[in-house]
Protein backbone atom coordinates (compact mmCIF):
# COMPACT_ATOMS: atom_id res chain seq x y z
CA UNK A 1 0.00 0.00 0.00
CA UNK A 2 1.30 3.43 -0.97
CA UNK A 3 0.17 6.76 0.45
CA UNK A 4 0.74 10.22 -1.00
CA UNK A 5 -0.43 13.24 0.91
CA UNK A 6 -2.02 15.62 -1.58
CA UNK A 7 -1.79 18.12 1.26
CA UNK A 8 -0.52 18.07 4.83
CA UNK A 9 -1.79 21.38 6.20
CA UNK A 10 -4.20 22.26 8.95
CA UNK A 11 -7.47 24.05 8.23
CA UNK A 12 -5.69 27.41 8.60
CA UNK A 13 -2.41 26.57 6.84
CA UNK A 14 -1.54 28.60 3.74
CA UNK A 15 1.81 27.10 2.73
CA UNK A 16 0.35 23.60 2.73
CA UNK A 17 -2.83 22.27 1.17
CA UNK A 18 -5.63 20.68 3.18
CA UNK A 19 -4.72 17.38 4.81
CA UNK A 20 -6.02 14.94 2.18
CA UNK A 21 -4.43 11.66 1.11
CA UNK A 22 -4.26 9.32 -1.86
CA UNK A 23 -4.08 5.61 -1.02
CA UNK A 24 -2.99 3.22 -3.77
CA UNK A 25 -3.24 -0.56 -3.60
CA UNK A 26 -2.62 -2.47 -6.81
CA UNK A 27 -4.60 -0.43 -9.37
CA UNK A 28 -7.12 0.95 -6.86
CA UNK A 29 -6.87 4.65 -5.98
CA UNK A 30 -8.73 5.93 -2.93
CA UNK A 31 -8.92 9.58 -1.97
CA UNK A 32 -9.12 10.13 1.78
CA UNK A 33 -11.11 13.32 2.34
CA UNK A 34 -11.71 16.03 -0.23
CA UNK A 35 -11.09 19.45 1.26
CA UNK A 36 -11.41 22.97 -0.08
CA UNK A 37 -7.93 22.99 -1.65
CA UNK A 38 -8.08 19.40 -2.94
CA UNK A 39 -9.30 20.00 -6.54
CA UNK A 40 -6.46 22.40 -7.35
CA UNK A 41 -3.84 20.41 -5.40
CA UNK A 42 -4.84 17.19 -7.16
CA UNK A 43 -4.65 18.94 -10.54
CA UNK A 44 -1.17 20.21 -9.70
CA UNK A 45 -0.17 16.60 -9.05
CA UNK A 46 -1.33 15.70 -12.56
CA UNK A 47 -4.26 13.60 -11.35
CA UNK A 48 -7.83 14.04 -12.56
CA UNK A 49 -10.97 13.09 -10.68
CA UNK A 50 -11.78 10.40 -13.24
CA UNK A 51 -8.61 8.52 -12.22
CA UNK A 52 -9.93 7.97 -8.70
CA UNK A 53 -11.86 4.87 -7.68
CA UNK A 54 -13.59 6.60 -4.81
CA UNK A 55 -13.34 8.93 -1.85
CA UNK A 56 -13.53 8.09 1.86
CA UNK A 57 -14.76 10.86 4.16
CA UNK A 58 -13.72 11.11 7.82
CA UNK A 59 -15.96 13.99 8.96
CA UNK A 60 -17.72 17.02 7.53
CA UNK A 61 -15.45 20.00 8.21
CA UNK A 62 -14.65 22.11 5.16
CA UNK A 63 -10.96 21.14 4.95
CA UNK A 64 -12.15 17.54 4.61
CA UNK A 65 -15.27 17.88 2.42
CA UNK A 66 -15.12 21.35 0.85
CA UNK A 67 -14.02 19.97 -2.55
CA UNK A 68 -16.84 17.44 -2.89
CA UNK A 69 -19.11 19.81 -4.79
CA UNK A 70 -16.55 20.25 -7.58
CA UNK A 71 -15.79 16.51 -7.52
CA UNK A 72 -19.48 15.72 -8.05
CA UNK A 73 -20.00 18.32 -10.76
CA UNK A 74 -16.82 17.41 -12.66
CA UNK A 75 -17.76 13.75 -12.65
CA UNK A 76 -21.30 14.56 -13.78
CA UNK A 77 -20.61 17.09 -16.51
CA UNK A 78 -17.14 16.08 -17.75
CA UNK A 79 -17.10 12.33 -17.24
CA UNK A 80 -20.80 11.38 -17.12
CA UNK A 81 -20.64 9.12 -14.08
CA UNK A 82 -21.09 9.21 -10.34
CA UNK A 83 -18.05 9.03 -8.08
CA UNK A 84 -18.04 6.39 -5.34
CA UNK A 85 -18.42 7.83 -1.86
CA UNK A 86 -17.43 5.73 1.16
CA UNK A 87 -18.76 7.24 4.34
CA UNK A 88 -19.80 6.26 7.86
CA UNK A 89 -23.54 5.68 8.11
CA UNK A 90 -23.94 8.48 10.66
CA UNK A 91 -22.41 11.05 8.29
CA UNK A 92 -24.61 10.44 5.24
CA UNK A 93 -27.48 12.70 6.27
CA UNK A 94 -25.43 15.57 7.75
CA UNK A 95 -23.08 15.62 4.75
CA UNK A 96 -26.06 16.30 2.51
CA UNK A 97 -28.32 18.37 4.74
CA UNK A 98 -25.64 20.47 6.44
CA UNK A 99 -22.98 20.77 3.73
CA UNK A 100 -23.74 19.81 0.12
CA UNK A 101 -27.46 20.33 -0.37
CA UNK A 102 -27.34 24.08 -1.00
CA UNK A 103 -24.72 23.91 -3.74
CA UNK A 104 -25.58 20.67 -5.50
CA UNK A 105 -29.40 20.68 -5.62
CA UNK A 106 -30.77 21.48 -9.09
CA UNK A 107 -34.03 20.48 -10.75
CA UNK A 108 -34.90 16.87 -9.99
CA UNK A 109 -31.46 16.23 -8.45
CA UNK A 110 -32.09 16.70 -4.75
CA UNK A 111 -30.34 14.00 -2.73
CA UNK A 112 -26.79 12.77 -2.14
CA UNK A 113 -27.43 9.60 -4.18
CA UNK A 114 -28.18 11.72 -7.27
CA UNK A 115 -24.53 12.82 -7.31
CA UNK A 116 -22.59 10.00 -5.67
CA UNK A 117 -22.67 6.24 -5.57
CA UNK A 118 -23.00 6.20 -1.81
CA UNK A 119 -21.53 3.21 0.02
CA UNK A 120 -22.20 3.58 3.75
CA UNK A 121 -19.76 1.90 6.11
CA UNK A 122 -20.57 0.51 9.54
CA UNK A 123 -18.01 1.70 12.10
CA UNK A 124 -15.92 -0.80 14.07
CA UNK A 125 -16.28 -3.44 11.36
CA UNK A 126 -13.46 -4.12 8.91
CA UNK A 127 -14.73 -3.54 5.37
CA UNK A 128 -12.96 -4.52 2.16
CA UNK A 129 -13.04 -1.71 -0.40
CA UNK A 130 -10.88 -3.53 -2.95
CA UNK A 131 -8.68 -6.65 -2.97
CA UNK A 132 -5.80 -5.82 -0.65
CA UNK A 133 -7.46 -2.81 0.93
CA UNK A 134 -9.53 -3.12 4.11
CA UNK A 135 -10.67 -0.25 6.31
CA UNK A 136 -12.14 0.03 9.76
CA UNK A 137 -13.69 3.30 10.87
CA UNK A 138 -13.48 4.09 14.55
CA UNK A 139 -15.12 7.13 16.10
CA UNK A 140 -12.53 9.37 17.73
CA UNK A 141 -12.79 12.52 19.83
CA UNK A 142 -12.86 15.84 17.99
CA UNK A 143 -15.86 18.19 18.24
CA UNK A 144 -18.53 17.29 20.82
CA UNK A 145 -21.72 15.95 19.21
CA UNK A 146 -20.18 15.91 15.70
CA UNK A 147 -19.11 12.39 14.68
CA UNK A 148 -15.56 12.09 13.38
CA UNK A 149 -13.95 8.85 12.28
CA UNK A 150 -10.30 7.86 12.15
CA UNK A 151 -9.31 4.95 9.93
CA UNK A 152 -7.38 1.72 10.35
CA UNK A 153 -6.10 0.42 7.01
CA UNK A 154 -5.33 -3.29 6.68
CA UNK A 155 -5.09 -3.66 10.44
CA UNK A 156 -1.67 -2.00 10.61
CA UNK A 157 -1.93 1.65 9.54
CA UNK A 158 -3.81 4.17 11.68
CA UNK A 159 -4.79 7.44 9.98
CA UNK A 160 -6.36 9.97 12.29
CA UNK A 161 -9.12 12.30 11.36
CA UNK A 162 -8.93 15.51 13.38
CA UNK A 163 -8.45 13.98 16.81
CA UNK A 164 -7.87 15.07 20.38
CA UNK A 165 -5.00 13.51 22.27
CA UNK A 166 -5.90 9.96 23.25
CA UNK A 167 -2.79 8.07 24.41
CA UNK A 168 -4.82 5.13 25.71
CA UNK A 169 -6.30 4.53 22.24
CA UNK A 170 -2.90 4.80 20.56
CA UNK A 171 -1.40 2.29 22.99
CA UNK A 172 -4.33 -0.07 22.45
CA UNK A 173 -3.95 0.09 18.67
CA UNK A 174 -0.21 -0.54 18.85
CA UNK A 175 -0.85 -3.52 21.13
CA UNK A 176 -3.32 -4.82 18.52
CA UNK A 177 -0.80 -4.64 15.67
CA UNK A 178 -0.77 -1.09 14.33
CA UNK A 179 2.77 -0.38 13.13
CA UNK A 180 2.36 3.07 11.53
CA UNK A 181 0.39 6.08 12.79
CA UNK A 182 -0.29 9.25 10.79
CA UNK A 183 -1.45 11.74 13.41
CA UNK A 184 -2.79 15.26 13.03
CA UNK A 185 -0.71 17.71 15.02
CA UNK A 186 -1.42 21.23 16.24
CA UNK A 187 1.86 22.99 16.82
CA UNK A 188 0.64 25.48 19.42
CA UNK A 189 -1.19 24.82 22.70
CA UNK A 190 -3.94 24.61 23.72
CA UNK A 191 -5.18 22.00 21.28
CA UNK A 192 -8.84 21.96 22.35
CA UNK A 193 -10.00 19.80 19.41
CA UNK A 194 -6.60 18.55 18.16
CA UNK A 195 -3.62 16.79 19.70
CA UNK A 196 -0.77 19.25 20.22
CA UNK A 197 2.88 18.60 19.53
CA UNK A 198 3.68 18.84 23.24
CA UNK A 199 1.04 16.21 24.01
CA UNK A 200 2.33 13.87 21.32
CA UNK A 201 5.87 14.34 22.65
CA UNK A 202 4.63 12.85 25.93
CA UNK A 203 3.97 9.50 24.24
CA UNK A 204 6.30 6.61 25.00
CA UNK A 205 9.24 6.52 22.60
CA UNK A 206 8.08 3.16 21.24
CA UNK A 207 4.87 4.82 20.01
CA UNK A 208 6.64 7.96 18.81
CA UNK A 209 8.83 5.83 16.56
CA UNK A 210 5.69 4.61 14.78
CA UNK A 211 4.16 8.10 14.49
CA UNK A 212 4.29 10.55 11.60
CA UNK A 213 2.94 14.08 11.94
CA UNK A 214 0.47 15.64 9.49
CA UNK A 215 -2.28 18.31 9.48
CA UNK A 216 0.22 20.84 10.81
CA UNK A 217 0.49 24.60 10.58
CA UNK A 218 2.77 26.75 8.47
CA UNK A 219 5.38 26.95 11.24
CA UNK A 220 6.30 23.27 11.00
CA UNK A 221 9.80 24.10 9.66
CA UNK A 222 10.56 25.93 12.92
CA UNK A 223 10.12 22.63 14.74
CA UNK A 224 12.74 20.70 12.76
CA UNK A 225 14.69 18.48 15.15
CA UNK A 226 12.15 19.11 17.91
CA UNK A 227 9.61 16.37 17.24
CA UNK A 228 11.20 13.64 19.34
CA UNK A 229 11.23 10.28 17.56
CA UNK A 230 8.28 11.32 15.41
CA UNK A 231 8.77 12.15 11.75
CA UNK A 232 6.98 14.72 9.62
CA UNK A 233 4.95 13.64 6.60
CA UNK A 234 5.83 15.67 3.50
CA UNK A 235 3.14 16.51 1.00
CA UNK A 236 3.49 15.10 -2.53
CA UNK A 237 5.92 12.40 -1.34
CA UNK A 238 4.84 8.79 -1.81
CA UNK A 239 5.46 6.47 1.14
CA UNK A 240 5.24 2.69 1.01
CA UNK A 241 3.39 1.09 3.91
CA UNK A 242 3.73 -2.57 4.79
Amino acid sequence: MNITMIGTGSAFAKKYDNNNALIEVNDFRLLVDCGITLPKALHQQGISFQELDGVLISHIHGDHVGGLEEYAFQMMFKYNRKPVLYIAESLVEPLWEQTLRGGLTQGPLECLEDFFEVRPIKPDIETELSPGLKVKLIQTKHIPNKPSYSIIFNGSFFYTADMRFDPELLQQLVDEGVSTIYHDCQLEAPGVVHATLDELLSLPDAIQQKTWLMHYGDAIDQHAGRTGSMRVVEQHVTYKLT
